[in-house]
C-alpha cells in the first residue's frame, strides 16, 4: 500500500468530504425517494456546511428530514468517488449563516467571493439560507 491510500484511511469521513471541491448531497423525499444534488461544502469545526436559496428543494427535504447522505462529486455530481457517509443536516439562523458564507467564500477563493458578493446582491440572508451536516463516523 502506497503512501496516499494509508492517508486517505486515516482521515475521518469529515475531513475527507471537507477536503472535496465538490460533494453530492442526497436529501430525501416524504416518500423515501432520495434527490441527489451537488453542492459546494466547507468544514467548519466538527460539521460540513453549506448554503442554499431558502425556496430550494433540498430545504424543504431537510426541513422534513434532516437525514441526509454525502459523497464526494465532480462538479456536475455525475462522477462520484469515495465512500458515502450519512448524516444530520440542519438549517441555521441568520448568524450562522452569515458565518457560513464567509468559510465558503474562505475555501472557494476568488470564485467563492464573487459568487457570495453576487449572492448578497441577489437577495441575501431573506434569500438564503446555511445549512450544516454533521457526519455519522
Amino acid at each position: 500500500m502506497d503512501c496516499a491510500a494509508v492517508y486517505r484511511r486515516a482521515m475521518s469521513e469529515l475531513e475527507r468530504l471537507g477536503a472535496e471541491k465538490y460533494v453530492v448531497l442526497t436529501t430525501f423525499r416524504r416518500d423515501g425517494r432520495a434527490v441527489p444534488t451537488p453542492v459546494w461544502a466547507s468544514r467548519d469545526g466538527d460539521e460540513l456546511v453549506l448554503f442554499s436559496e431558502r425556496n430550494a428543494g433540498k430545504v424543504k427535504r431537510i426541513r422534513n428530514n434532516g437525514e441526509v447522505r454525502l459523497q464526494a462529486c465532480d462538479v456536475r455530481g455525475r462522477r462520484v468517488h469515495g465512500a458515502e457517509a450519512s448524516g444530520t443536516a440542519r438549517l441555521l439562523a441568520a448568524a450562522e449563516t452569515e458565518r457560513v458564507r464567509g468559510v465558503i467564500a474562505r475555501d472557494y477563493g476568488i470564485v467563492g467571493r464573487v459568487t457570495m458578493f453576487f449572492s448578497r446582491l441577489r437577495g441575501g440572508p431573506e434569500r438564503t439560507i446555511g445549512i450544516a451536516v454533521k457526519i455519522a463516523e
